[in-house]
């Protein structure tokens, strides 16, 4: 290989169209004049050089090509999407298995052009705009452009002409970076005489690459939740986790036959119709509200959920087990509204962003069905966890996000929960008198994380003897939580008409491992599936204005707290309502950890259940997959949407 400098009228032109490119990319990115004055350098330099290469030497240039543009590619890609803080997070693993991907994307095009230059060309460009759609998507919705978005190119494409897009200086340094890439490929640029044997090597390359990506997947799960997934797995790889988890297989035993016998056995109406007292029914769902008591006893110098646990008079109370830990709240929401679980699908996953479909029936078309106008209310950005795009294909036909919010009363950094019980007062307020209402609201004011001080929260509970900050924190914000609650029920106590109150906390808090062993003395990674469930306990209660016998469920999970609700409501139960009271008569509790058999009175893994128990989880398998996956086949016995009628209206 020989290098040489090399001014002519050919090479000069070419400098003055990538200078005006780079000029232009400088005028709209806005990036440090260095970077723009080495851009220019770079290129003169770049495209003087003249490479000799001899034939038998060939395939180092091309190697270099191949392998130096997808990491270039890779980086670049992943230079686009993230600030500098979060693009040093990535893994050395990832960020190799990142390189793979790319590298199978470059031998793939390598088999159609068989020119490195070209194919280096080609693939960097189009996952560059791949890079770039997914940073100007996030910068509309907070949320990443996953595998799923394909769905619903058509209503992106619908709304794109609605917004702007600005070049960033991180986006305007890769396209510098991209022409001397261009350029210098260019430059090192070969062909190949036998094309058949290029196609035998990329397509073994190729292969291989796909192997070790597979290989690496194990036990990786598909972050969904803001920039995650770009910074822990790196986007590309991120991508192709969500389309593994995009594919979920019929369940043993599934078919036509097998629904249909279902619908026999539960399709039949019942004998008594609706109540005709229809209450207001108020569900809130508490973030990261939890009693830390169920992991082990420990004292604390006030007790923070006092009239919380006072609550015994026409109130259905006790545990139910929710399928995250710390975070993914959407889950817990998607459990108890549809009654499905997450116990059947991929870890990691969030229903709300791979899976919803328009027509996914809940209790949101149910009660709508039954004459309730249905409204959502979550005091934080309405894109988060695209809420925007998923109430309204539920049917809700109101919902208030956190500009509708006064935002008078803030804890931390979130809007307290008493600022959305005033909310929810006053909403049912302007109801008319013979409006039926479902108010579906998820709190905010106790979100993660709780190690920093604020000036506008005093902490009032500490945990006695040695504890962590962050605990502190969190059990104080409960006391906020409790004394919240209390005017809550406190006012609907006074009304005259029915209203039925459910209350749940969505996961428990992510807090110092440090502090879970004192309370536990164990570390998460020791723990048996007993204690483990333990980290999956969130209270719960059903609290009535009118007269009903106390009742305290030991155990049971978030999907089966719609039935629970709608029954105590009057309402007469779906088929899958019924369903879901028979099989947890059988299943008292079922997560994504496993489930509590009467069997062994204890928790088994889904894996382990055997006989009756078996039977019933795969009863329950069958009308899930049903529900979510087969469109073409879905039951309109077990899984109505809204009528016409109510469409209509």
């Amino acid at each position: 290989m020989r290098l040489e400098l090399e001014h002519n009228r050919k090479n000069w032109i070419w400098i003055g169209i990538a200078a005006v490119l780079e000029l232009i990319i400088y005028l709209l990115g806005s990036p440090a004049p260095w970077a723009f004055g080495m851009a220019l350098a770079g290129t003169y330099l770049i495209i003087t050089l003249k490479i000799t290469v001899e034939d038998k030497y060939k395939y180092i240039p091309a190697g270099i090509i191949l392998v130096g543009g997808a990491i270039g590619t890779m980086f670049a890609c992943q230079y686009v999407i993230l600030d500098k803080d979060n693009f040093m997070k990535t893994s050395d693993q990832k960020l190799f298995v990142n390189v793979v991907l790319v590298l199978s994307v470059y031998l793939v095009v390598m088999l159609i052009t068989n020119r490195p230059a070209v194919t280096c060309m080609i693939a960097h460009s189009l996952l560059l705009i791949w890079a770039f759609v997914d940073y100007f998507v996030y910068q509309f919705r907070q949320n990443e452009f996953t595998f799923s978005d394909f769905k619903a190119t058509a209503t992106g494409l619908s709304v794109a002409s609605k917004y702007r897009v600005h070049l960033h200086p991180h986006g305007a340094l890769v396209l510098f970076a991209t022409i001397l890439l261009f350029a210098l490929a260019w430059k090192l640029n070969v062909s190949f005489e036998s094309r058949k044997q290029t196609s035998v090597v990329c397509a073994l390359t190729a292969a291989l690459c796909v192997v070790t990506v597979i290989l690496n997947s194990a036990d990786v799960n598909t972050e969904t939740w803001e920039l995650k997934g770009s910074y822990r797995n790196g986007y590309f790889f991120n991508f192709v986790l969500g389309i593994r988890d995009s594919f979920i297989r019929a369940p043993k035993g599934y078919s036509e036959e097998a629904i249909h016998a279902l619908e026999e056995e539960y399709g039949q109406p019942d004998a008594t119709s609706s109540s005709q007292k229809k209450p207001t029914i108020i569900v809130v769902m508490n973030e990261s509200y939890a009693d830390l008591q169920v992991l082990g006893e420990f004292e604390t110098n006030l007790k923070p959920q006092t009239y919380f646990q006072s609550l015994k008079r026409n109130t259905i109370h006790g545990y139910a087990l929710s399928s995250v830990f710390g975070a993914k709240t959407p889950n817990s929401e998607w459990e108890y509204m549809t009654g499905n679980s997450m116990a059947f699908l991929p870890t990691g996953s969030v229903v709300y962003q791979q899976y919803l479909q328009e027509d996914a029936t809940s209790m949101v078309s149910l009660l709508k069905n039954n004459g309730y106008t249905c409204v959502a209310m979550h005091p934080y950005y309405e894109t988060g966890w695209s809420r925007n795009q998923v109430y309204p294909a539920l049917g809700f036909d109101e919902m208030y996000f956190i500009d509708d919010f006064p935002q008078k009363n803030i804890v931390r950094e979130y809007i307290a929960d008493e600022e959305l019980y005033d909310k929810i007062i006053a909403r049912y307020k302007q109801k008319d008198p013979q409006e039926s209402l479902f108010m579906m609201t998820v709190t905010m004011q106790n979100h993660g994380g709780y190690a920093t001080e604020y000036d506008n929260f005093r902490e009032e509970v500490h945990k006695i003897g040695r504890s962590y900050t962050d605990a502190n924190q969190y059990l104080s914000l409960l006391k906020v939580s409790d004394e919240a609650l209390q005017k809550l029920i406190s006012y609907f106590s006074s009304v005259d008409e029915p209203v039925e109150i459910v209350f749940f906390g969505d996961h428990q808090p992510s807090l110092a491992e440090g502090f879970y062993r004192i309370i536990t003395g164990k570390g998460l990674s020791d723990l048996n599936i007993e204690q483990t469930e333990n980290y999956y306990k969130v209270p719960f209660f059903i609290w009535t204005n009118y007269e009903q016998p106390e009742q305290e469920v030991e155990l049971t999970s978030l999907n089966f707290l719609s039935e629970y609700t709608l029954e105590q409501a009057g309402i007469t139960l779906t088929p899958y309502e019924k369903f879901l009271k028979d099989f947890r008569e059988h299943i008292p509790a079922i997560n994504s950890v496993g489930y509590y058999s009467k069997t062994v009175c204890g928790f088994r893994k889904l894996s382990e259940a055997t006989g009756e128990e078996a039977e019933w989880i795969q009863k329950y398998r069958i009308l899930q997959y049903n529900s979510m996956f087969d469109s073409k086949n879905r039951s309109k016995v077990f899984f109505p949407y809204i009528t016409e009628q109510k469409k209509e209206e």
